[in-house]
């Protein structure tokens, strides 16, 4: 035994006689404390023939797993962190396809087959779907540990009964086994197993017991020399040392970690030193802090002790940091890397030096038109971020709203965000909550609906509006709302009036943006900002001035046109 998991990792991938690589592979080995509470990655994805896009779902699966799993909570135990990764990753593949021109036929699409294999402690976790396969050596003897998720037709013709992105919900083989120094791992496509028996597979290995990578080269070059054609891809792990076994306690103890007590100026927290407190609330406190490694400012957020035991509170807890670490967007709050081992339950990001847009909409209470696009567009940004991941924000408003003093605008909190895959894996009850805060949340949620890009276009319209006007479009009335009829007479008032210099077209796209059915709406964050600066020529005739304030003069001129002609009429008469 030893006090870390060390292991020596072969890959190897060819696309053999084929034109394009539809497999893809992947590894991750971490330093610490991240190799002890998350472990050692593998990942392995094959492509489907049926398929022209079928590379893009192998790569986006295997680069969003090896990196969405290790910005997953350190409290998530393994199982967890990679069904939510997958579902995750599941759902946002399916919408690739129902948005493209393969929407009716799957198997087009983007869809792809997965094998994961994550190692920590002294325990291998394995995640499958499809016809990728993982075997394990041990003691001489090849196993196969996965399934094929075939389904056969005769005994020449087959199909995939399972795979990533062919369905909205996933089915996930899962296992977890003890693991022994010595045990090797191996994942192959089916151009590599279907033409290279357990035996010669074996044989290649043994021959190679220095170097992985050679031995996966090898075996490769085999399957190709047995008339293999199609894409080949191997991987082998080999445990050459494990951890002492109370290593497996870990998981436990971050599961069992407690809320940090109330903090003070200048505490010390897992060698962060805390400078003042920035909020608190009965949900949460806020702390600015630095990093006793590099002195550089972070914020603390904890979950307040009145809250240790809302298993639904602490849940989003976690998912907010996950969240935040999945998005890389320069309008988007960014988590700190944890780079030490915790002792208690918080979450740590970068700190923004600046005001809240709420405050900011204090101190400049008639902005041009102008800053007011341009802030719109930095949130649209930061929306778009959530909305490529196929996550909805949920809680846009102008507190969760950061400008630092360079101007930039960040969306700084995600408690309320939902992660399109995992509406299935939440506790019972919790789909229902309204999280949102009601002033700003579209009406579709008071139906109890899930709302959609949509309903976060009807928040960043609200904000728009509020900066605009100075008062929210419909007031506190949406929340009262809770039928369809109700909310059809919900009225828009304009914001044009005789002190304000706003276009008149402007009222007509956020009238639109703000519709109460969310289907006479924008489609999306992108067509509502491009609107604010491009009319469309039905707003612009919709709005058009009369005559007499466009051109007095022109007016006038017809007037005594017009008359001229109707006195000449009455004289012939």
């Amino acid at each position: 035994m030893s006090s870390q998991l060390k292991v020596s990792i072969g890959q190897h991938s060819d696309k053999g006689r084929k034109q394009v690589n539809q497999d893809f592979h992947g590894a991750v080995l971490p330093l610490e404390p991240q190799l002890s509470s998350k472990g050692v990655a593998l990942a392995l994805a094959d492509g489907i023939s049926s398929s022209e896009v079928s590379q893009v779902a192998s790569e986006a699966s295997v680069a969003s797993f090896l990196a969405d799993y290790f910005c997953t909570s350190e409290t998530w135990s393994v199982k967890k962190s990679a069904q939510r990764v997958l579902s995750a990753i599941n759902a946002w593949l399916h919408s690739q396809t129902r948005h493209s021109q393969y929407r009716y036929d799957m198997d087009r699409g983007y869809v792809c087959t997965f094998s994961a294999l994550v190692l920590k402690s002294s325990t291998a976790y394995l995640f499958h779907v499809g016809d990728t396969r993982v075997y394990r050596l041990r003691d001489g003897r090849l196993e196969q540990l996965s399934d094929d998720h075939r389904l056969w037709i005769s005994r020449e013709q087959s199909y995939l009964s399972r795979a990533l992105g062919i369905n909205p919900h996933l089915e996930i083989d899962y296992q977890a086994l003890p693991l022994e120094r010595g045990d090797l791992f191996l994942l192959a496509t089916d151009g590599v197993y279907e033409h290279l028996d357990a035996q010669r597979m074996i044989e290649t290995i043994q021959a190679h017991p220095d170097n992985l990578d050679t031995a996966a080269q090898a075996i490769i070059a085999a399957a190709l020399a047995r008339g293999s054609d199609d894409n080949l891809t191997i991987q082998l792990l080999r445990v050459d040392a494990l951890p002492d076994r109370n290593a497996d306690e870990l998981q436990q103890q971050l599961r069992e970690l407690p809320p940090p007590p109330v903090l003070q100026a200048r505490s010390e927290l897992d060698g962060f030193r805390i400078v003042r407190q920035l909020h608190a609330s009965s949900r949460s406190h806020v702390y600015l802090a630095t990093d006793g490694a590099d002195a550089t400012p972070v914020v603390i957020k904890t979950p307040s002790i009145e809250q240790g035991q809302d298993a639904a509170y602490l849940e989003r807890f976690l998912m907010e940091e996950w969240i935040a670490r999945r998005i890389d967007s320069p309008h988007v709050l960014k988590a700190r890397e944890q780079t030490r081992r915790r002792h208690y339950l918080y979450s740590v990001s970068e700190f923004v030096d600046g005001q809240t847009l709420a405050q900011w909409m204090i101190d400049n209470p008639r902005p041009p038109l102008e800053t007011v696009r341009g802030l719109i567009e930095q949130i649209a940004r930061g929306l778009r971020a959530f909305h490529r991941l196929e996550m909805l924000h949920q809680d846009l408003r102008p507190a969760n709203l950061m400008i630092d003093a360079s101007g930039t605008l960040k969306i700084i909190d995600f408690g309320s965000t939902r992660v399109a895959g995992l509406t299935e894996l939440a506790a019972p009850g919790s789909r229902d909550e309204l999280l949102g805060t009601a002033p700003y949340t579209a009406p579709e949620y008071f139906l109890g609906e899930a709302g959609s890009v949509r309903s976060d276009v009807f928040s960043l319209a609200v904000i728009c509006y509020q900066m605009l006007g100075g008062k929210l479009p419909y007031g506190t009335r949406v929340a009262a709302t809770r039928s369809r009829a109700a909310q059809a007479r919900l009225h828009y008032q304009p914001l044009r009036d005789d002190d304000r210099s706003l276009p008149a077209w402007i009222d007509e796209v956020l009238r639109k943006a703000l519709q109460p059915d969310p289907n006479r709406r924008y489609q999306d964050v992108a067509e509502f900002t491009h609107a604010l600066r491009h009319p469309s020529q039905e707003f612009l005739m919709r709005n058009r001035p009369p005559l007499i304030e466009r051109n007095p003069v022109l007016f006038w001129k017809c007037l005594s046109l017009a008359l001229g002609i109707a006195v000449l009429a009455l004289l012939l008469d």
